[in-house]
């Protein structure tokens, strides 16, 4: 049997090299090499030609003689956690769970699994970077006194995998993946080998044995998922947990998901029971203003299959020489180019003006159809007049001055009317075919309409 030894791979080029260089001798990068597993002594002609030998060919199949099966999901209890998931937990599926410190990843897997243990479904909840009696603690605030969830304190990897293995539990979490290592790895817990190392054997398991595991991982300063980037690409599902930790709401966003839509959210809010899912998310985001301000507009935005109705809020004013733009919740160079648009096709000038614009409630829109309603906002706050009460809007914008339609159009307006909405500036292109009822619509093409249409009803 070949013997193994320790060996350092450039995460560039994949290039080896027997000991740690601070460049990688084959593609000269700095700070590349990483720790891997030992690989076999024995020549690459030999390895391949024994490897060969040793393997017989695997049968071949065509895509129209497999046969298609729905997969089994099973529900949290957490309606809004099931719709991120798509559903609910897939049998031998790997989640991965990212957020800010403090943000309550922790708070939302140990109710998930209570409620899963609380329907018969067994779970285990392995913790990293806390003691069994800190969890216990935390499990008594969230009024989980008398939870059957098992627990295990552990932080190696081989111990992890045996009690998996000997257990067999239905789902498992391991809090965190950057506590955990493996005694065949000589870094430290948190490097990106034994990230790496920690997440493919944990995955390999859940596949091997039908266990759904769920890994919580720790994020970077810019708010992205700490270690490597293959960590993403090892499980079926990644998860963002974001929000605001001086606000009571919480935001679960879906990146990746093999099972289901990506860019689906779930919204919760932080009570002193724990996370509790919110209904209708779009009242969070509604002004609470009791007569129509200056500067507000309502969007209807979609996230995953999920309308929400936005209040997009611009504040204008005189800023001298260097005005200033910032955008929050929306993006900044987006902002720039629809104060370009709105001057060259409108006559709106903002040039010695400071303007503001500001998403309500923390949500995040990337979505270009935010334009429409953006610039009614500014426009709005420019001239001191509010917009009528009950209007929503949405739609994009191009540098040409067109309106642009939004996909889905028929179901953000439904979704405007059912909340009270009476009118809405929409593409031409989004008209509905049938009348909306209780809907006034007015259907433009380029921003002069808007701009016009403003001029003679506000």
């Amino acid at each position: 049997m070949a013997k193994e030894k320790t060996l350092f791979s450039c995460t560039e080029c994949g290039g080896t090299s027997p000991k740690w260089l601070g460049k990688c001798p084959h593609c000269e990068s700095w700070n590349t090499l990483v720790e891997t597993v030992a690989e076999s002594t024995t020549n690459s002609k030999n390895r391949y030609q024994s490897m060969t030998a040793l393997a017989p060919a695997s049968p071949l199949s065509t895509l129209s003689d497999i046969k298609a099966t729905d997969v089994d999901r099973t529900a949290t209890g957490l309606e809004e956690l099931d719709r991120v998931l798509g559903g609910g937990l897939v049998q031998g599926g790997v989640v991965l769970m990212g957020g800010d410190p403090g943000i309550g990843k922790s708070t939302l897997l140990l109710q998930a699994v209570d409620r899963l243990q609380r329907n018969g479904t067994q779970a285990l909840y392995v913790s990293g970077e806390e003691s069994a009696s800190q969890v216990a603690l935390r499990a008594r605030r969230l009024g989980l006194d008398h939870s059957q969830v098992q627990i295990m304190a552990e932080t190696q990897l081989e111990r992890i995998l045996a009690t998996l293995d000997a257990a067999r539990p239905h789902v498992a979490v391991i809090d965190s993946i950057q506590t955990v290592y493996s005694e065949q790895l000589t870094s430290a817990p948190g490097s990106v080998a034994q990230v790496r190392e920690c997440a493919a054997h944990l995955t390999r398991l859940a596949k091997a044995k039908d266990i759904t595991i769920i890994l919580v991982g720790h994020v970077t300063k810019e708010g992205a998922l700490a270690g490597p980037r293959v960590l993403e690409h090892m499980v079926d599902t990644v998860l963002y947990f974001e929000g605001d930790t001086h606000s009571s709401f919480r935001l679960v966003r879906a990146i990746k998901n093999r099972f289901g839509a990506v860019n689906e959210i779930g919204v919760f809010a932080m009570t002193e029971k724990g996370l509790k899912g919110v209904s209708n998310p779009s009242a969070i985001f509604l002004s609470q203003h009791p007569e129509p301000v200056a500067g507000s507009c309502v969007l209807v935005t979609l996230e995953g299959t999920r309308p929400l109705l936005v209040e997009i809020q611009a504040l204008v004013d005189s800023g001298g020489p260097n005005p200033r733009r910032l955008s929050v919740g929306l993006e900044r160079d987006r902002l720039a180019m629809l104060l370009a648009v709105l001057h060259r096709h409108a006559g709106v000038s903002c040039m010695d003006q400071d303007v503001f614009v500001n998403a309500v409630g923390g949500v995040r829109i990337s979505e270009p159809a935010a334009d429409l309603a953006a610039l009614l906002a500014i426009h709005s706050s420019l001239k001191g007049r509010a917009l009528p009460q009950g209007f929503i809007a949405f739609g994009e914008i191009g540098l040409a001055g067109e309106v642009r339609p939004a996909p889905r159009g028929q179901d953000r307006l439904r979704e405007a009317a059912k909340l009270g909405f009476t009118l809405a500036m929409i593409p031409k292109a989004n008209a509905p075919k049938a009348p909306i009822q209780g809907m006034k619509i007015v259907e433009i093409e380029r921003v002069e309409q808007a701009v016009h249409w403003l001029r003679e009803h506000i």
